[in-house]
């Protein structure tokens, strides 16, 4: 299904919430016309998909019991560009951790990512927007054992503890187009080109400041690498 068909799947489900409250999607009403040529001015190569465009026209998000409302029109809104320079801020759960929609330059829109900022870690969440719509739905019905819960609290520990994260010695050569890239002195590679959900990194295990790249449209990031200076090193001025 499109992400409008999915939506649409789910209208007439009802779901009940841990003191036993029973409740529906609320959507918001759909864009018009001119709010859709508009939005398409803000967007990379100022393209929005054919389904997506039939989603906006439907509705511009919904509302979901525990979730800040979802949304689907809010490019830009998300402040960490240098992990993801366009993308829509889907939702967030009012604790700082946020649901990220990927578009890349030709403005097609891809995965979905969990941002998490405690711990500091960066899930791929969904494969694109309508399986997004179905794990909400999911988590709906599910409740602590859907993927959208298991996620939020088992998989972003698991990756912080590097069980399950992916985080390459930069000793692959990657060959990447952009030569105007600053390389930190030392660095890991983050690549989920291809990997499945619940796969992701570490993004603040170096510290604040950690210097985050992403070179080109592809998922993948480069990660600066801090090591502790003991002692001595600090007290002669070592870099090592």
């Amino acid at each position: 299904m499109n992400p409008k068909e999915k939506l649409e799947s789910i209208l007439k489900n009802e779901y009940e919430s841990e003191d036993e409250d029973l409740y529906k999607v609320e959507l918001l009403s759909g864009m018009t016309e001119v709010e859709i040529t508009e939005f398409k001015k803000q967007l990379p190569n100022n393209f929005i998909p054919k389904e997506i465009e039939e989603l906006l026209k439907f509705s511009k998000g919904f509302e979901f019991f525990g979730f800040d409302e979802i949304r689907f029109d809010t490019y830009g809104y998300f402040g960490f560009q240098e992990m993801f320079p366009n993308s829509i801020q889907l939702a967030g759960d009012g604790f700082g951790n946020f649901w990220i929609l990927d578009i890349d330059s030709s403005g097609n829109w891809n995965s979905v990512y969990y941002v998490c900022h405690d711990p500091a870690v960066i899930v791929k969440h969904s494969e694109n927007l309508s399986q997004f719509i179905e794990q909400i739905d999911e988590n709906g019905k599910k409740g602590r054992e859907s993927t959208l819960n298991i996620i939020h609290e088992e998989t972003v520990m698991e990756i912080w503890n590097e069980k399950t994260g992916i985080m390459e010695q930069n000793e692959k050569d990657y060959n990447f187009e952009n030569k105007n890239i600053e390389f930190p002195e030392m660095y890991l590679i983050a690549d989920l080109t291809n990997k499945p959900i619940k796969t992701g990194f570490p993004w603040g295990k170096f510290g604040a400041n950690t210097k985050i790249i992403r070179p080109t449209d592809k998922p993948i990031w480069i990660v600066e690498k801090k090591v502790k200076q003991g002692f001595l090193s600090k007290l002669f001025g070592g870099n090592k």
